[in-house]
């Protein structure tokens, strides 16, 4: 059953109030804390209201797809987010954060595609565009596939001044689906990424091979 758009309050920024915001730490990346009140679906106006958000800024992902072989790029890094668990070492899609309020999120993949896997992208399609964690992150994530000559795909890469240690990975795409169904990747843009793919992947290779 399809929802009635109709329901849905037309909430805005405008039917919320920012009290104060205060930088808490300001490092590589940045805590701040928000005291605000928001308007309500019953009716009037909340209590204030204080959170602790981490300011990580807008980022980019691109899946790079080979329509001809039919095959994909992944890389693998270690993840501080990961690394207290059984291994810190994850599987990827290429991603990145701007860089400046004037690049694009096409500027970004093209970018991080080559500094991650080397790679040079040739034709974009965007996927979509989530928050991966709304409840406490500021982070906003433009998701591409993006088409590459897999042949070219080796080796390891990554800026040594930013300590980046990266291995690339050419896998199939039916061996990069069963990676997603069976839980090995755990990277949500991946994911998402992988997912679209195999449901659009017979279009791409149409559209990018004629």
């Amino acid at each position: 059953m399809a929802m009635d758009p109709k329901k849905r309050a037309n909430f805005s920024a405008q039917d919320l109030e920012i009290l104060s915001k205060d930088t808490l730490f300001s490092g590589f990346f940045s805590m701040v804390k928000y005291r605000f009140k928001h308007r309500l679906f019953a009716g009037g106006w909340s209590q204030p209201i204080e959170r602790e958000m981490f300011e990580r800024g807008r980022a980019a992902a691109v899946l790079p797809y080979d329509p001809v072989r039919d095959a994909v790029v992944l890389i693998e890094q270690i993840r501080v987010g990961a690394i207290e668990h059984e291994n810190p070492w994850q599987l990827e899609i290429v991603a990145g954060v701007f860089d400046n309020n004037n690049e694009s999120a096409e500027d970004v993949v093209r970018r991080e595609s080559q500094e991650e896997a080397g790679l040079t992208l040739q034709e974009l399609e965007k996927i979509t565009s989530f928050y991966p964690s709304a409840g406490g992150c500021s982070e906003r994530l433009d998701v591409f596939v993006g088409q590459v000559d897999s042949a070219l795909a080796t080796g390891v890469h990554g800026l040594e001044e930013e300590g980046e240690d990266i291995q690339v990975h050419v896998v199939s795409r039916e061996e990069a689906y069963q990676l997603v169904k069976d839980g090995q990747l755990e990277n949500g843009a991946s994911i998402i990424a992988l997912q679209w793919l195999e449901l659009n992947y017979k279009v791409l290779q149409e559209q990018w091979q004629s």
